[in-house]
């Protein structure tokens, strides 16, 4: 039985006409600026995320105990630092200035840094505790927390000094958030009457 190559040609070009080239990129046909435009709203992996807009309990015992130790702290070495330079006498050398300028900010800042964090820890817990009893997360917990933040700070100087510190807590905070509210609301308008370019710079920069 003899053997014929040319029987496997002709199916070999069958082959070849019927198949046709596989391009990868030919989904891709789409301007270059679009592959750049990312989102600048947060996304979330499920539906409960986008809902609840707030930190968790542990993310925000981390924030405000930061917040409030590395505040305390630069507020804390400024004042060592204006402390330092009083202190120095006519006859102290610029080695022993810069010494007691260091020393001085130093305990200063750790000073303030520690109560400035105990605070923020306070406040932590609290505002956790207001909205996981509560459900919900308003200016309420907010203002509540703030309270017993400074309610529970001075209470070893007397009821006083916690009603007094609780009310100037208290007031604080519902300060602090009535502004953030009402600067949301004026970007928020801000952005309105600015063209979509720095609409985004906006965003991202918020």
């Amino acid at each position: 039985m003899s053997y014929q190559p040319s029987h496997s040609n002709h199916d070999g070009n069958d082959d070849h006409r019927n198949r046709r080239l596989y391009n990868p990129y030919q989904d891709l046909k789409v301007p270059a600026q679009t592959l750049y435009k990312l989102p600048t709203s947060p996304e979330y992996l499920f539906q409960e995320e986008s809902i609840a807009q707030r930190r968790s309990w542990s993310e925000n015992l981390t924030y405000y105990t930061g917040i409030g130790y590395l505040g305390g702290a630069v507020l804390g070495a400024g004042k060592g630092l204006v402390e330092g330079v009083k202190a120095s006498e006519a006859g102290d050398t610029m080695k022993l200035r810069v010494n007691r300028i260091l020393n001085a900010s130093g305990h200063s800042g750790r000073q303030i840094g520690n109560r400035a964090g105990v605070i923020g820890l306070l406040y932590a817990g609290l505002e956790s505790g207001m909205v996981h009893i509560r459900d919900t997360d308003d200016i309420i917990n907010s203002v509540v927390a703030g309270l017993g933040t400074g309610a529970l700070y001075k209470a070893a100087a007397g009821p006083r000094s916690a009603a007094v510190a609780g009310a100037i807590g208290g007031i604080t905070v519902g300060l602090a958030v009535t502004g953030k509210q009402t600067l949301k609301s004026w970007l928020t308008i801000f952005r309105m009457f600015l063209p979509s370019s720095s609409c985004e710079c906006l965003c991202v920069f918020h």
